[in-house]
């Protein structure tokens, strides 16, 4: 690939299908790693530290260590490209898995968080991906393009919480303490993603786009907006508000269905756990193509409130089901749905309405700011789940899918006027 942006406008689009693939293949590895944390990481949190209180920690680390590393990651990204951020990012966690493992090993509870709160820079990485992916596509296809790297997450995201037998079995073998088994191979996933967008993502996607953007007319910019800074605050809020949403009522499920599944064996208990977060992580990933195309095709506004009205659906299901496993299950399903819509089309709205010189900034601070939402979501989830139960917790953070209605029509008059 030349060096300077006198690329056609097929050449730029042969160069994006190359970096979605390539980031896809990313994602599947990267999800991997992101499903045994959610699955194992409340259970883990709350057997070292002897209190179900802090179970939700271990999910408030791993977002707080996201929020930590968004804005550094994105500062990397802007002046030395997606293909180092994203590796950075990917072995920092693999330093945190390792922590989480020994942690376990030695009974030690803040050695635990620290090692969730590291972990998190995997997820940050994993998040910016999904700009990575919009970085040199059109009005046309951003939301389509954007959804694809993010449904790619699917495979292994929902592979991920049910290697946990087959985790425990190797685990045991080669002597690694209980319950980390599955981190084994998180540990090879992680490394391989590294491998992956170390090698095969050149042309750097934001480094070219930078400057096709820098050497192109005013007027001839297929990749380039104007800045909208209004539809860029109302992005920001309604993305980390779906996924405040989302990690406060997730983060307390485990727990929830330990509760429910009194009497069972622990083989049992894991079994359901499993299935039902991989269930949940489905729902995050697998339709992100058909939000993609509603953003292209109707907007991103109307496409956020599509995911509000599928969130408040789940928030609903579970406060009244909440005493039904299958009814849980559902709602946690609906959860991902409503937080797929809401973030496939914030981002693609976040990207569009930032000016080239300001969109990983904010993509950045879009990024802290929903970690920073849903690590305070995880962490007071534990409280009212202690006070009112988990139907009450639902109900209370209905609170956020109310504000990110009222809030739209300025989104929307700024993305109409532009």
């Amino acid at each position: 690939m030349p060096e300077t942006a006198s690329l056609s406008v097929g050449e730029l689009a042969r160069v994006q299908r190359r970096t979605v693939a390539v980031l896809s293949l990313g994602q599947v590895l990267g999800g991997l790693a992101f499903g045994a944390t959610l699955s194992l990481g409340a259970v883990l949190a709350a057997e070292l530290s002897g209190d179900e209180a802090f179970a939700g920690l271990a999910a408030a680390a791993v977002t707080f260590g996201t929020a930590l590393t968004a804005v550094p990651l994105a500062a990397i990204a802007r002046r030395r490209g997606r293909r180092l951020s994203l590796t950075t990012g990917m072995a920092v966690a693999l330093v945190g898995v390792g922590l989480v493992i020994a942690a376990v090993g030695v009974d030690a509870f803040p050695l635990l968080l620290v090692g969730f709160l590291i972990i998190g820079a995997g997820q940050a990485a994993n998040l910016q991906s999904r700009f990575a992916a919009a970085d040199l596509a059109t009005d046309a296809s951003r939301g389509r393009d954007l959804s694809i790297v993010v449904w790619a997450t699917t495979i292994g995201a929902v592979l991920g919480p049910n290697l946990t037998g087959p985790g425990e079995a190797v685990g045991a073998a080669i002597g690694m303490p209980a319950l980390t088994g599955a981190y084994l191979f998180t540990l090879i996933a992680q490394g391989l993603a590294i491998l992956v967008y170390l090698v095969a993502m050149r042309p750097d996607p934001l480094l070219l786009a930078q400057r096709v953007v820098a050497s192109a007319p005013a007027g001839s910019r297929p990749i380039a907006r104007a800045d909208r800074p209004a539809a860029a605050r109302y992005a920001i809020f309604a993305v980390a508000a779906a996924h405040g949403t989302m990690v406060s009522v997730m983060a307390m499920t485990p727990v929830h269905l330990t509760h429910l599944a009194h009497g069972a064996t622990e083989a049992a208990t894991l079994s359901i756990i499993g299935l039902t977060i991989s269930l949940h992580i489905a729902g995050m990933y697998v339709l992100s193509p058909v939000f993609g195309v509603l953003a292209d095709r109707v907007g991103r506004v109307p496409t956020i409130l599509v995911g509000q009205g599928v969130l408040a659906a789940a928030l609903l299901t579970a406060s009244f089901g909440q005493n039904s496993t299958v009814a849980v299950t559902v709602a946690l399903v609906l959860l991902g749905l409503g937080w797929s819509a809401s973030t496939v089309a914030g981002s693609a709205l976040l990207t569009e309405s930032s000016s080239e010189e300001l969109r990983t900034r904010r993509q950045g601070l879009s990024d802290f700011t929903m970690s920073v939402v849903g690590g305070v979501g995880a962490i007071v989830a534990g409280a009212v789940l202690g006070g009112i139960g988990y139907g009450g917790l639902a109900l209370v953070v209905m609170a956020l899918v109310v504000a990110s209605v009222v809030l739209a029509p300025l989104g929307w008059r700024a993305a109409v006027r532009a």
